[in-house]
């Protein structure tokens, strides 16, 4: 046996995700790459560690062995660098947050400086929709989940961060004017939706049932990027967050329909279960945020206050 710890690491999050494709996206890898260092770590075995039928990757049973004892071993390398870093005096562990889709514009600029600040912080980040962040924090996976909407079934301290305002955004293409519109127009124009679960379908839905809309479902799609994609392409119109078109209403490649009672405001929250038990990590990251917010937002997001 002369396997690598990076072909540890290759090895478990294709087992994780039941996919080469998707292991080389959170790797940070080529597809070929993340193929050959399986093919690489399957050689040393006699034994099949994943078996692909119907074009679909299974991971063995004695594959699923070999990930359980390679993330042990993982996390043992993790525990001795973090006691090396801590040895010289510097703050080490991880950091988790779970993000919604629409975070990933906001939580890079209250991270940066933190992680340079500390480089034996080791941060882990789970970029999704708005259902699972909330699971994620109600099993306790994560330190910190970054929300719009704040969830009502759990108890959670938070720190406001950042307005997060939507507006209702077309293509450049469609010819409506610059007089502010009746939210009646939404009725008659091709509304793109988030999928089930995201916070800002949410946000959109409220204040569609609160405006008494009837609103057909043009389209549903997974991402914020998506969406754009499909508004861009002038697939339909949709209400977003401006955190995630800001380079597409300078280049002016979209535009924004005044209407009334448009934008909608939330905020940007960071949160936390009520009573949880901090790491030194974790305590580190809330006074940096605390004594830091104010800084980051007028030097990164100035554009939209």
């Amino acid at each position: 046996m002369n396997y690598t710890l990076h072909q540890l690491q290759v090895f478990l999050k294709i087992t994780q995700n039941k996919s080469i494709t998707k292991a080389a996206i959170e790797l940070h890898l080529t597809q070929p790459a993340v193929s050959i260092q399986l093919r690489n770590f399957q050689d040393q075995f006699d034994v099949p560690l994943t078996e692909v039928i119907g074009r679909k990757l299974y991971v063995t049973d004695f594959g699923k062995e070999i990930a359980i004892a390679a993330e042990k071993i993982l996390n043992e390398v993790h525990a001795i660098n973090f006691k090396t870093m801590a040895f010289k005096g510097q703050l080490t562990g991880r950091l988790k947050i779970s993000v919604v889709s629409t975070g990933k514009y906001v939580i890079p600029y209250f991270l940066s400086d933190f992680l340079k600040q500390n480089q034996g912080v080791e941060l882990l980040l789970d970029v999704t929709n708005k259902t699972k962040v909330l699971k994620n924090l109600e099993n306790n996976e994560v330190d910190f989940s970054l929300v719009s909407v704040l969830p009502e079934t759990l108890q959670i301290e938070k720190i406001e961060l950042m307005p997060n305002t939507l507006y209702l955004v077309a293509n450049i293409d469609q010819q409506i004017g610059n007089e502010i519109q009746d939210k009646k127009i939404i009725e008659n124009l091709p509304i793109i939706y988030r999928e089930q679960g995201s916070g800002t379908r949410y946000i959109m839905e409220k204040f569609i049932e609160y405006n008494q809309l009837t609103v057909p479902k043009k389209m549903v799609l997974t991402s914020n990027e998506a969406v754009k994609q499909a508004v861009l392409a002038g697939l339909g119109c949709s209400i977003m967050p401006i955190i995630g078109i800001k380079n597409e209403l300078n280049n002016g490649s979209l535009q924004i329909i005044p209407v009334k009672g448009l934008p909608i405001e939330s905020n940007w929250n960071l949160i936390w279960l009520k009573g949880k038990k901090f790491s030194p990590v974790a305590k580190a990251y809330i006074k940096f945020i605390e004594l830091e917010k104010t800084r980051i937002i007028e030097q990164k997001f100035n554009w939209i206050m």
